[in-house]
């Protein structure tokens, strides 16, 4: 609780610097990067203070992971990894900061930053796939270790789902201007098919396999699970949870 308090005090005073930079003569948009700087020197910072253990064991599971297909994987590994497939908004967010600060001279203002988004068809894209790829490198793995096709192999078909998604949505993006209209772009059905087939695909898995719902042998609580936590008359609850969880899925992917 201390360091997460330390941590959203340096963040508000960031936040107020950017906002009153004018008044403190202080470049606007050197205070993300100061922001960005303290975090990473937090995270490696060799000393045996602020949490060392935990870090350096943060950082050595992250190596595991990023090390994909060629360690074992544990439950930490691709516990880690699959939060990753959650956060990864915040790496494109972060993708975008190094482009920002690599490509704009003007500490100032913005400028035009299409370059660090819309109009960057490679780094972008790899960046979008890298928590996909760690996860579908790990069911590789696991599938190498157990020989079990089934879930390890199913699982990689997930992960390998979102790699079409992003190809048809960069290809998509790239070709824009080749077609008069948004209908005659070939690349954007090939979007929506592979958006549909992935969301459906992580929607079933997670339905089906994580949470354990939908199971026809589960007794009185037949499609749900052996195990409930609201009584089986209050259906409607798991039924607004699936809704709910399909659009979520739909909604990130």
């Amino acid at each position: 609780m201390e360091l997460a308090a330390i941590f959203g005090v340096v963040w508000t005073l960031s936040i107020l610097n950017f906002l009153y930079s004018a008044s403190l003569s202080i470049p606007p948009y050197v205070s993300p990067l100061a922001l960005v700087i303290v975090m990473l020197a937090f995270l490696f910072n060799p000393l045996k203070v602020f949490r060392h253990d935990a870090r350096f064991w943060f950082l050595r599971i992250c190596g595991r992971m990023f090390g994909a297909p060629f360690f074992h994987v544990g439950f930490a590994d691709f516990w880690l990894a699959d939060q990753l497939n959650s956060f990864v908004t915040a790496l494109l967010d972060f993708q975008f900061l190094v482009c920002f600060y690599l490509t704009n001279g003007n500490w100032l203002e913005a400028g035009d930053t299409s370059m660090c988004m819309e109009k960057n068809f490679i780094i972008r894209p790899i960046v979008n796939c890298i928590p996909a790829w760690l996860r579908f490198a790990q069911c590789l793995r696991r599938y190498y270790d157990t020989r079990e096709a089934f879930p390890h192999l199913v699982n990689a078909g997930k992960y390998a789902s979102t790699f079409f998604v992003v190809i048809f949505g960069t290809l998509r993006a790239v070709y824009k201007d080749d077609y008069k209209s948004f209908a005659d772009n070939p690349y954007v059905f090939l979007w929506i098919v592979a958006q549909i087939i992935s969301s459906s695909y992580a929607y079933t898995w997670d339905i089906k396999m994580d949470w354990g719902l939908l199971d026809k042998s589960a007794g009185e609580n037949k499609f749900l699970r052996e195990e409930i936590v609201y009584s089986s008359t209050v259906r409607s609850i798991y039924s607004h949870f699936l809704i709910n969880c399909c659009a979520f899925i739909v909604y990130v992917m």
